[in-house]
């Protein structure tokens, strides 16, 4: 006696309630069933009659019996699918061929007093259960399949918990019903809530929707919905803009608040977890408010039917989205309603009642006088033409799934008793046993729908999707266009398959940023809400939407729409390209230039002009600026170790040799003024040698430094990746920036030393000397270089090579027509003054001067 032993339990459990009172008040003494006798019995309970509160006892007198309020017009076609099955297992030759199956269908009254009087009549098979009792035997109950709402499988689990007893739901989808610990015997032929609810994150999440509002009722499912898919939706990237709960209770002051909120914001996709009773005051608030454009998304078809029939809604709605989940079709089921008889089951104490209803009519034996305009029910009806809700297939097919699984399970188990030398049959198993072989059923239905559970005892199965496509005429025709699979990906991820491509709106709080683009956060606003901003030079982002842009390669550079790198081609500053060629031309005419003067110079090197301040270093400073212009070629090309070596150093040497060839030739004459008599000791240093002297000991002096240069850090090829983002410049580094710096500083202290120099000496007679000439040459030099230093350190790539081959060519320049160009126009166009008469009568012309001057200042 397995139930008489828990029984004391559960009613201790139960004080306080309807079971605390006597028996005979609990219920109507005269509860109707339908039952069918077979090898093993299968229980049903659902909801196809409705009390009213008249039916249950007020404690004040015995009920009088059943009263029914009403009949529910999808709960008696559930049961019917129920014996469809059973029937339809009965005739199979392949699923339980020696056994038949029986049924006990029992009616719960949509009340939890209800459902659990009936299960416990069905345990202890009594009428009206005594605890701790049964008094008859007979064919094994193998399990319950039940019931209708939440709230009543609860109370039901609890109780059929206690005793491992089997109970398959059908329509059941709290969450907290796949909680194995409070309820170990429960299982389900759908999906609970939250995996629902889960599925439907993975179609927005599909859809590509990044700003979503959610809709959610303020109870506990409303908030174990919203919370899981906020989580969900915010680890895929989706961004909540808003979530609405809408109180149990009908309020206009929260319903009109929450349409405001709806209007204020900009997401276009609406996902609801709402009930049928808070559903459709917040769309017909909508109608009374400029909102256009939304998608309302739900895990479920009922809401879509809701929607769809509300007049004028298409003003709202774009298109809107449900899951069905997908289970076996009870195939045939139709024609079994359509040849259903109340003669043909005169067991079946729910019929006649549910005829009266369906078909409006009363039965002739019910009434001895017939009232006018009443009509009388034949039994010949059919329900062929009666339809039922949409969404309450979906109901039918998981009843039929469920007597089905149980039938699978109890097949499963005696096999499995056989293989093992078990003598396990259909009259000899413990409800625990048939518990075990249900959670691993693993089959396929008639119409080869595969159907399996998971750990929580619920339904492994996928999900139809289903849209309201808004016509031109502004009506929703529900279309099936896709599936959601939760079996074909690993983990918890779940795939969506659309069976053709959909246009659906965008839902976005910022608008995709394009290659080339990337997002910059708005302050406070989340994730989703960012605005665009273009890679800067040398970064690119080939993708929408990147949060940053990515550093192109050393040897690329970012395109000019930045979503893609180019290679950067290698350049300098070549003989071939147009500047090149023109400093080229240029080098080499002044080159020509210097080398003609020198040959003047030779031609004449006996006149006066070329013997007048040492004609020997006249001779040195022409071939020094024929060189100098020459190293400018050094400077063009690409550039190798040999050239890198010899660019800076040459430069310097060369110009070094220049330049204090010029400071000897302004000494020269600056002494030569000096000596007042015969036997002066300063007269030495106008000979030839001490002008040697001093080109030799400040050329030497450069070249020491450029020896330390060379031998410590020389110049060598590099490669300059940031002047130019679009090319490589191919350039000589120089080494040791400190020694460069000395080399150039000590060029500088020498040419402001000779200009320094020439000068004070500018005011000589110029007919003897060349100082006006010297001055204005190193003026010219001075200023070149003087401009070379900003330009040089500004420019950037082949520019830097550029400044400094114009700054050697104008500085050669002056120095070459500052000195020699006077020189050779009188040698070569005034040749009368190249004579030592002319000099002599300047000179004496020249005294004459002198001497007014002087008359003029004294007093």
């Amino acid at each position: 006696m397995w139930l008489c032993i828990l029984f004391p339990v559960l009613f201790g459990c139960l004080s306080g309630s309807a079971f605390s009172a006597p028996r005979a008040w609990l219920l109507p003494r005269q509860r109707p069933r339908f039952d069918r006798p077979g090898d093993v019995i299968v229980g049903g309970s659902f909801s196809i009659f409705r009390f009213s509160n008249g039916t249950l006892s007020d404690f004040t007198a015995p009920p009088s019996g059943l009263v029914a309020s009403g009949v529910s017009n999808w709960g008696y076609r559930v049961a019917q699918s129920f014996v469809f099955a059973i029937e339809e297992i009965n005739r199979s030759a392949h699923l339980l061929p020696n056994v038949t199956l029986g049924f006990s269908i029992r009616n719960s009254g949509d009340t939890v007093h209800g459902a659990l009087h009936e299960t416990m009549s069905f345990l202890t098979r009594q009428e009206e259960p005594i605890p701790n009792y049964t008094c008859q035997h007979g064919s094994p109950q193998a399990a319950l399949v039940g019931d209708t709402r939440s709230s009543l499988s609860v109370s039901m689990a609890r109780l059929l918990g206690l005793y491992k007893f089997p109970q398959v739901s059908y329509s059941s989808s709290l969450p907290s019903l796949s909680d194995k610990i409070q309820f170990p015997s429960f299982m389900r032929t759908l999906t609970s809530d939250l995996t629902s609810s889960f599925a439907v994150t993975q179609l927005i999440i599909h859809f590509q929707w990044s700003w979503v509002i959610i809709l959610a009722h303020d109870d506990e499912y409303g908030q174990q919905a919203s919370s899981l898919a906020t989580q969900e939706l915010n680890r895929a990237g989706v961004c909540i803009e808003v979530i609405l709960h809408v109180p149990s209770h009908e309020s206009l002051g929260k319903i009109k608040e929450i349409v405001q909120n709806m209007q204020k914001s900009t997401a276009r996709v609406v996902l609801v977890f709402l009930s049928n009773a808070n559903f459709q005051p917040i769309l017909y608030g909508l109608l009374d408010v400029p909102v256009s454009g939304q998608v309302w998304v739900s895990k479920d078809t009922l809401h879509m039917v809701l929607a769809l029939t509300i007049p004028d809604i298409s003003q709202v709605l774009h298109s809107t989205f449900g899951l069905l989940y997908h289970s076996s079709r009870a195939t045939g089921f139709p024609e079994f309603l359509a040849h259903l008889r109340p003669n043909q089951t005169p067991e079946d104490m729910f019929i006649k009642k549910f005829w009266e209803f369906t078909f409006d009519c009363k039965w002739p034996h019910q009434s001895s006088t017939v009232t006018e305009g009443v009509q009388l029910c034949s039994g010949n009806e059919s329900l062929k033409n009666k339809q039922y809700p949409f969404a309450e297939v979906s109901k039918i097919d998981a009843a039929y799934t469920a007597v089905y699984s149980i039938a699978h399970a109890l097949q499963d188990m005696i096999t499995h008793g056989h293989q093992h030398g078990k003598v396990t049959d259909s009259q000899d198993f413990q409800p625990w046993q048939l518990l075990h072989a249900l959670r691993k059923v693993h089959f396929k239905t008639p119409d080869g729908s595969k159907i399996m559970f998971d750990a929580n005892g619920d339904l492994v199965t996928k999900f139809d999707i289903f849209q309201g496509q808004k016509t031109p005429e502004g009506v929703f025709p529900l279309v099936h266009v896709g599936m959601i699979d939760p079996q074909v990906s690993p983990g918890s991820k779940m795939m969506v398959h659309l069976m053709k491509d959909l246009q659906v709106p965008r839902s976005v709080c910022s608008e995709s940023c394009l290659p080339g683009f990337n997002q910059v956060p708005r302050l406070g606003a989340p994730h989703c809400c960012f605005d665009c901003r273009p890679c800067p030079e040398g970064q690119f982002a080939d993708q929408r939407d990147m949060k940053s842009c990515l550093l192109c390669p050393k040897e690329q550079y970012s395109s000019h729409t930045r979503d893609r790198c180019l290679p950067r081609t290698e350049i300098f500053l070549a003989f071939e390209e147009p500047l090149g060629f023109m400093l080229a031309l240029a080098a080499l005419f002044l080159a020509g230039l210097a080398v003609l003067v020198l040959g003047v110079f030779l031609k004449h090197r006996d006149s006066p002009v070329v013997r007048a301040n040492n004609r020997s270093l006249s001779y040195l400073l022409l071939v020094s600026l024929c060189l100098c212009a020459l190293c400018a070629l050094l400077f063009l090309g690409r550039p190798s170790v040999t050239t890198c070596l010899l660019r800076q150093t040459t430069f310097a040497v060369v110009f070094t040799v220049a330049v204090s060839s010029v400071l000897a030739k302004t000494l020269t004459v600056v002494l030569a003024f000096r000596v007042t008599r015969p036997g002066d000791r300063i007269r030495v240093c106008l000979s030839p040698g001490a002008s040697t002297s001093v080109v030799l000991i400040a050329s030497f002096m450069q070249v020491v430094l450029c020896g330390v240069w060379l031998a410590t850090s020389p110049p060598f090829p590099d490669r300059d990746m940031v002047s130019e983002p679009q090319h490589i410049v191919i350039q000589c580094q120089e080494g040791s920036g400190t020694i460069f710096f000395c080399v150039l500083g000590y060029l500088g202290f020498l040419a402001a030393g000779t200009f320094s120099v020439a000068f004070l000496a500018r005011g000589l007679p110029d007919v003897f000397n060349e100082t006006k000439f010297l001055t204005f040459s190193m003026l010219l030099f001075c200023s070149v270089w003087t401009a070379f230093l900003p330009l040089y350190h500004s420019a950037r790539g082949k520019s830097t090579v550029a400044v400094e081959i114009f700054s050697i060519l104008a500085s050669t320049a002056g120095l070459l027509g500052g000195i020699f160009i006077p020189k050779c126009y009188i040698i070569l166009l005034k040749p009368e003054r190249n004579t030592a008469v002319w000099l002599r009568q300047g000179h004496q012309a020249q005294q004459d001067r002198q001497s007014k001057v002087l008359q003029r200042m004294s007093p």
